[in-house]
């Protein structure tokens, strides 16, 4: 195995990362023509998947549009490859500034289920079948599919009052149900300990109303007596001719992490049984295709046989023939046989679950099965109606559980738990006493051994936040065989339309900085496999090391121990990623040029994760997420480069997901926050005392997180879109003002007027971290967007000088820049500014950095060598197959089609 270099300690996550998927041959602006003028090309549409919708309610997707193509009032229609009309419901979610369309969001319901690809174009959209309506009276809202109705509360601590179908009633009492628990460490964790909250709501909002899709926000806290905590956000999503619904659910933690323990957090609904107990059913999916399938009151393995056709008719979920043509062996004695009302199955680990089942409380549980990971899908009901029901990240996610009780009585309840009162509570406590580290130079030195940025008070999990999808199917019998695996499968993987890469490309959105996979020429397949590779390779890592969790699914590992062949998870500083270097980005620019599910798959867990559980959302930190670390809150660091919009906005314009939408949107205002906290406070060298008129903000890391906010607030139209436009633009001019540019480094900003006092002299201020958060990719959409000169020039100017000599460096700006790393990360800011000068000279150095400097070089050994003694636990993994290049991560990548340097290509 080669050898480490110093810059191990940088992390080993991300920026395979930080950019991964660039290329500038569309900064010319040949491809700004030919983009514009193939404009009116309709857009290309399929699923991510195969397999079409399947069981799923519909499918919401976003498209992309070149610059001044479509007016803001463009109509569209969706037509499936063999013509047929698909009905479609479409809204604005971007625009140019010019006013035309730049994202446009589309919903489909069952109707897109016959086709696996379609066309987006102008057009009349065809009328549906059946459409969604939405209907307020007093404190009920109505939802109607054309095939169920659910009646939605507006106060009080039913969500759902109900949800019937042809006039029955499939379930009622949706609710939210929480378990509390004060202490851990006494010993005692009886039930007499659990405190039972219930969700309370505060405020429902109908967000759409059809014809295609209609979306009802619930938000609220968890009450008992007189206290409430623990904010809750629910929108329910209904298609129109669907029989199902859906659920996006998010709680904030509000409480105190050394009281406050969560035992059990769920989503509970009541279904009327309403069929003799022969006749009512349960399904539970285990892995893929398996489920317990079972009746409440069986007929088959009896002592009596009551006929053949009565097991098969009750194996596959039928009525029964009339019980006086059974063998009355077996009629006369049914009231012996038991009736089974209660199951629980329990995935407490990624590796395991158990399946149990009683007659009812009091009675000793029976086990009923097991295996490694449930897919988080079960249904209840009978032969006329149930519910299906399912958790997505089931095992992902654990601890998760699935219960159903009393189906053998009038009603029978379903709990989907998203953190199991089976497992050991939530426990949020911060993971260390502090270790004497009282003040800044102790804080300092403990961040020189173990590379933790700690101080006391702000290991905090309070406001961070974490978001579950859930299912439901109003069924009007008990599903079939096929029926039950298809809905299964559509809670796994919801499905996704998605548009083309190709189409992506041409729309020239986020400015421009991908092309599709090339593999051209041998250079460029060579690239494209390193790509595929590092994918590879850390998808293989969150298996191996079961990166999974309810707060840790998403995230990644920032730096691997050689010694003990692990990941540094215990080692301050050096364990979860938390976006540290923008390994977001990578991930979303895989995806924008390649189209692949995979990649899109593991973006969207990422994108979950850090935008809600790395990132506050309540408090006096709210808009700052938190460095990298033990745990996901325990740093310091409280920072805009890990909440920065910039690695949510991909996922919610492909997705048009509105809690993403509502994460970047509530840091429009978060320059408020440099306010409470200093970034750098720790490091200042002069007095700095935070001042509403002069807040110290920096250029890179700072003002990319800020500039990213106002950007899609602006371009999104959101109710402080004035606001944002003045303060990019504001802050642009100002930047540019400043004696040397973004060199300069930082600036002292006015909250009220949004921009930057202008420095009286020229200083030098580049880390090297400045530009991996977000900033290029900032850069190069506003200057697409924002005709002003000086900004391009001082952008410009940092790409030239970051990778030059020091002496050119001391040329330009009288001292050098001191010591740098990340030369091949920067290598794209050298491609930039070759294709904006046409400067072939700079063009033959961003290949020069970006193949032989600190990073991914082609001297690196690009295979997978088997290590002894390996610290994984689980049997068959005793050779840890580890990349030689792991800690060196700092490759761009996409360079392969760099505009002007492509001739330079290294063979």
């Amino acid at each position: 195995m080669s050898s480490i270099p110093r810059r191990s300690l940088l992390k080993a996550a991300a920026v395979a990362g930080v950019a991964a998927q660039f290329s500038w041959v569309l900064g010319r602006e040949d491809a700004r023509a030919a983009g514009a003028s193939a404009g009116g090309v309709p857009a290309r549409v399929g699923w991510l998947e195969p397999g079409g919708l399947g069981a799923a309610a519909g499918s919401t997707f976003g498209a992309a549009w070149p610059k001044g193509v479509h007016p803001g009032d463009q109509v569209f229609a969706l037509t499936a490859a063999d013509g047929t009309p698909v009905p479609v419901q479409t809204w604005t979610t971007a625009r140019w500034p010019d006013g035309s369309l730049k994202w446009t969001a589309h919903a489909v319901g069952p109707e897109a289920a016959g086709a696996e690809r379609f066309t987006l174009a102008p057009g009349t959209p065809a009328t549906a079948a059946k459409s969604v309506s939405v209907s307020e009276s007093g404190r009920r809202i109505t939802v109607d599919t054309g095939v169920v109705r659910a009646v939605v509360s507006r106060d009080g601590g039913k969500l759902v009052e109900s949800v019937t179908r042809d006039g029955v009633r499939i379930a009622t009492d949706g609710r939210l149900v929480l378990l509390r628990q004060s202490d851990l460490d006494d010993g005692d964790q009886g039930n007499e300990k659990w405190e039972r909250f219930d969700g309370e709501i505060s405020g429902v909002v109908v967000e759409q109303d059809g014809p295609v899709r209609a979306v009802v926000r619930i938000d609220g806290k968890h009450r008992k007596g007189s206290r409430s905590w623990l904010p809750f956000s629910v929108r329910l999503y209904f298609y129109a001719g669907s029989e199902s619904f859906r659920m996006v659910h998010t709680i904030t933690y509000d409480g105190d992490q050394n009281k406050d323990f969560i035992r059990g957090l769920g989503v509970r609904f009541t279904v009327p049984m309403r069929d003799a107990a022969y006749d009512r059913h349960v399904r539970i999916a285990g892995e893929g295709a398996g489920f317990l399938t079972e009746a409440v009151q069986g007929v088959t393995g009896l002592r009596r046989d009551p006929g053949a056709a009565v097991r098969a008719a009750q194996v596959k979920g039928e009525k029964l023939p009339d019980p006086a043509t059974w063998d009355q062996r077996v009629t006369t004695r049914m009231q012996y046989v038991p009736t089974w009302g209660d199951y629980t199955l329990a995935q407490l680990s990624a590796d395991g679950f158990g399946l149990r089942k009683r007659t009812k409380a009091g009675h000793a549980w029976i086990p009923a099965g097991g295996g490694r990971r449930a897919s988080g899908f079960g249904f209840v009901g009978g032969v006329s109606g149930g519910l299906s029901f399912g958790l997505r990240d089931f095992w992902q996610k654990h601890p998760a559980q699935l219960d159903i009780r009393g189906a053998a009585g009038d009603a029978a309840e379903v709990t989907l738990w998203l953190w199991s009162p089976e497992a050991q509570p939530m426990d949020l406590r911060f993971y260390h006493d502090g270790m004497g580290q009282d003040t800044y130079p102790e804080q300092l030195e403990g961040l020189n051994i173990t590379y933790e940025d700690h101080e006391p008070g702000f290991g905090t999990p309070y406001g961070i936040a974490r978001t579950s999808e859930l299912m439901f199917w109003a069924n009007a019998a008990t599903p079939t065989a096929a029926a039950l695996v298809a809905q299964a499968a559509a809670v796994r993987v919801p499905p996704q339309l998605a548009v083309s890469p190709e189409d992506l490309v041409r729309a020239r959105v986020f400015g421009g900085l991908f092309s599709p996979v090339d593999r051209s020429t041998p250079a460029r397949a060579r690239i494209e496999d390193h790509l595929d590779y590092l994918f590879t390779y850390y998808k293989d890592q969150a298996e191996q090391r079961r990166w999974y969790g309810f707060w840790d699914y998403g995230d990644i590992m920032h730096t691997y121990d050689e010694d003990r062949h692990q990941w540094r998870y215990d080692v301050g500083g050096y364990a979860w990623d938390n976006s540290e270097l923008s390994p977001d980005l990578w991930l979303w620019y895989a995806y924008l040029r390649s189209g692949r599910s995979d990649v899109f798959r593991f973006a969207e867990a990422m994108t979950r994760h850090t935008g809600e559980v790395d990132v506050y959302h309540l408090g006096k930190w709210a808009g700052l997420g938190t460095r990298h670390g033990v745990q996901h809150f325990a740093d310091s660091a409280k920072q805009q480069r890990i909440s920065t919009a910039v690695y949510r906005r991909p996922y919610y314009f492909l997705t048009a997901d509105e809690r993403v939408g509502d994460l970047m949107h509530d840091l429009v205002d978060s320059d408020e926050t440099f306010l409470v906290l200093d970034p750098i406070r720790k490091i200042r060298t002069e007095p700095y005392t935070p001042d509403r008129h002069a807040l110290s903000i920096g250029f890179g890391t700072d003002w990319s997180g800020l500039a990213a906010a106002w950007l899609t607030e602006w371009e999104r139209g959101g109710p402080k879109a004035a606001k944002a436009e003045a303060r990019l633009r504001s802050t642009m001019e100002t930047i540019a003002a400043q004696p040397n540019g973004f060199v300069q480094g930082t600036g002292l900003y006015d909250l009220d007027t949004g921009r930057f006092a202008v420095a009286d002299k020229p200083v030098v201020g580049v880390s090297h971290l400045s530009a991996m958060f977000g900033l290029v990719e900032m850069c190069a959409e506003l200057i697409d967007l924002v005709d002003l000169p000086e900004f391009k020039e001082a952008w410009l100017d940092y790409c030239r000088y970051f990778n030059a000599s020091k002496t050119e460096q001391a040329a330009r700006y009288g001292q050098n820049f001191g010591t740098l790393l990340l030369f091949q990360g920067h290598s794209r800011q050298d491609a930039y500014a070759a294709a904006q000068l046409n400067d072939t000279k700079l063009a033959q150095r961003a290949w020069a950095k970006f193949d032989k400097s600190d990073g991914y070089t082609g001297a690196m050994v690009w295979d997978k060598t088997p290590v002894q003694g390996s610290d994984a636990l689980e049997p068959g993994y005793e050779h840890l197959w580890i990349s030689t290049n792991t800690t060196a991560l700092y490759g761009l990548a996409a360079i392969q089609n760099l505009a002007l340097a492509g001739d330079h290509l290294p063979a």
